[in-house]
């Protein structure tokens, strides 16, 4: 048998040059006279995305780290040899050892990878691997059931939708099912626009075959013979695998007339988005492909009903539409046992942010925050503590420590003022700023927003403002209920689902971090150190040494002093950056609130809180307060 040579080809090992490891290695392999012995192949995205470019070497699951076409001459002498290259392997950070399997990384250990069984093993853009890994089987076990019988097994393996609202699949297909028209459709929705988030790109970029055979199942099931994937122009790599596996399949007979001599006759086609955020909701996405500009419609009657030109339309996201060739190979029953009770299956999430391991995770439902971020994750690097972590993208909600232990499903997470969402899961440390952060993804969300109605367009300019004078030292304490107020007016109020969890990000800050918001009001302070208009820098003269060095890196040279004299800080000058407090060696700079800068040291203590005294009273507010 021949051994196995899997390089990543994911976005993010793609990025780190990992098709430069690819060419070299064919060509060193083919330089040998190795390429029989040895099966090489580009594939998806193997999750760990920190430690790319990434090689797996099979049947042994040698797992190779930050692999550079420079390794690539040693690696095939280890292959060759049948030894290890111990210097690619996985270094533990916790007991330095080196571990030589992929299976034995802390980061996989707690994952279940069930949609991403393929991804990082087959070769995404061959059809053959697919079909030699198990593909389309399932297709011809749904051909010999009744649609209405395919909907039932949805139903009983209690498939929710995983692009953000957790509706039940099965639920959604049996009202497609029933409703009246004389042509039906489904639609893939690609459109993944949340920051931080490529859950969705990466099933397309490893594995598309799963969520053609999904959408084939979901179309016999409604009885709908043609269907879109709605995927953004901005992922081109996932635009062309997904373009080459349409094209592969019906050269194969998987999509056109009489599939699998069923009688069935299904075609699929590709359309690209202009990168609209609001076209991941699903009735500006069919205005989208209509040719229209992409608006949400009024709800009822909804897609299921009244779709695509007006006719039965099913919208499915990519991880749902991946997930039915799972619940069709291992039984409803079997699939209905992972996960908890009202949330099944395995979810997958993209972890950023202030995290060791960042990269693509897929764990049971149910899991803890604390195993992702911790256990999965690697916990937070730096020395640093965990502060929050934002789930369910820029619609989501900040969640504090004291959700560590909280379990993830849809309704655990909407209890704490968060969802799901598609699956982004951002991690932030103590230098951030729960108020500067809803600012920026509010900011966000009404930029994407489409205009249509005054809730979202107004009501959201309108909490944009409020936390703009926060963050700039204009706030007041009356602020922060009107925050609250206007919020829960907007949910209640706007069209679509944008507009209606665009205010989450907000209300969860105030709910978990209000003591932090308080700060910045009514000391006019902020105690993560990042709005600027809220900061100042001064010279403690007692511990200056005018060694120089704050002078020497000032790069506005808003610091002066002679040698041998205290230095000072010309607040008119000084731009705030912040280079003068990292390069003091003796502690002498200090940071403190905004308002009143310049004054006397007497005043300037009387005025202000030191930055430690700010963060000493806002853990403190904190607990009281949780």
């Amino acid at each position: 048998m021949r051994r196995k040579v899997l390089v990543c080809g994911g976005t993010g090992c793609v990025s780190s040059r990992s098709r430069e490891v690819y060419d070299a290695l064919e060509s060193e392999l083919a330089g040998r006279g190795l390429g029989e012995q040895f099966e090489l192949k580009y594939t998806g995205c193997h999750g760990f995305c920190e430690q790319g470019p990434l090689v797996l070497v099979e049947p042994e699951g040698y797992f190779y780290c930050r692999v550079t076409k420079e390794h690539v001459a040693k690696l095939v002498d280890s292959l060759q040899e049948g030894s290890v290259y111990e210097d690619l392997l996985y270094k533990d950070p916790d007991t330095g050892n080196r571990v030589k399997t992929r299976n034995d990384v802390p980061f996989y250990q707690k994952q279940k990878r069930l949609v991403l069984k393929n991804c990082g093993l087959i070769n995404p853009e061959s059809i053959e691997d697919y079909l030699n890994a198990g593909g389309y089987r399932t297709l011809q076990k749904v051909f010999k059931m009744s649609p209405d019988a395919v909907i039932d097994e949805v139903k009983k393996a209690g498939l929710r939708g995983r692009g953000g609202g957790g509706f039940p699949t099965g639920l959604k297909w049996e009202y497609a099912r029933k409703a009246r028209g004389d042509k039906k459709y489904i639609i893939c929705n690609a459109d993944e626009g949340d920051p931080g988030a490529f859950m969705d790109r990466s099933i397309l970029e490893g594995d598309p075959h799963r969520v053609l055979e999904g959408m084939l199942t979901a179309g016999y099931a409604i009885g709908a013979g043609e269907g879109f994937v709605y995927i953004r122009a901005e992922y081109p790599l996932a635009v062309r695998r997904l373009d080459i596996a349409i094209k592969e399949a019906r050269e194969k007979g998987f999509l056109g007339e009489n599939i699998l001599g069923s009688g069935f006759n299904f075609d699929i086609h590709i359309k690209q988005g202009a990168g609209a955020f609001v076209c991941g909701e699903e009735t500006a996405l069919i205005e989208s492909i209509q040719g229209n500009r992409g608006m949400p419609r009024p709800r009822p009657p909804f897609p299921a009903v009244k779709g695509l030109w007006d006719r039965p339309t099913v919208v499915n996201n990519v991880e749902t539409l991946a997930n039915l060739p799972i619940i069709f190979d291992m039984g409803a029953e079997a699939y209905a046992a992972i996960g908890t009770e009202q949330s099944k299956g395995t979810k997958i999430f993209a972890l950023t942010g202030k995290i060791k391991n960042t990269g693509l995770v897929e764990v049971p439902m149910g899991i803890t925050l604390r195993e992702i971020i911790f256990d999965i994750g690697g916990g937070i690097p730096n020395g640093k503590k965990f502060k929050a972590v934002q789930i369910g993208g820029p619609s989501g909600g900040g969640l504090s420590a004291q959700h560590l232990d909280l379990p993830i499903d849809y309704d655990s997470l909407i209890d704490a003022g968060a969802m799901m969402g598609s699956g982004g899961l951002v991690v932030m440390d103590e230098d951030t700023c729960m108020v500067e952060l809803a600012r920026f993804f509010l900011s966000f969300t009404r930029m994407e927003a489409c205009g249509k109605c005054t809730p979202c367009r107004e009501g959201n300019t309108r909490l944009l403002e409020i936390l703009e004078r926060i963050v700039e030292g204009r706030g007041e304490l009356q602020d922060l209920d009107l925050l609250e107020s206007l919020g829960h007016t907007i949910i209640d109020t706007s069209l679509c689902g944008l507009g209606q969890s665009a205010p989450n990000p907000v209300l969860s800050a105030l709910k978990y971090f209000r003591p932090e918001y308080e700060m910045h009001v009514k000391n006019k302070l902020c105690p993560a150190g990042v709005c600027k208009a809220l900061l100042s820098y001064r010279i403690i003269e007692e511990k200056c040494k005018a060694c120089g060095l704050c002078l020497k890196h000032c790069p506005v040279g808003a610091i002066t002093g002679k040698k041998g004299e205290p230095h000072r800080i010309d607040p008119e000058m000084c731009k705030k950056c912040g280079e003068c407090l990292k390069k003091c060696p003796f502690g002498a700079i200090v940071l403190a609130g905004g308002d009143g800068f310049g004054q006397g040291q007497s005043d300037h203590k009387r005025n202000h809180v030191s930055r430690t005294q700010a963060l000493y009273n806002l853990k403190s507010g904190g607990r009281e307060r949780h």
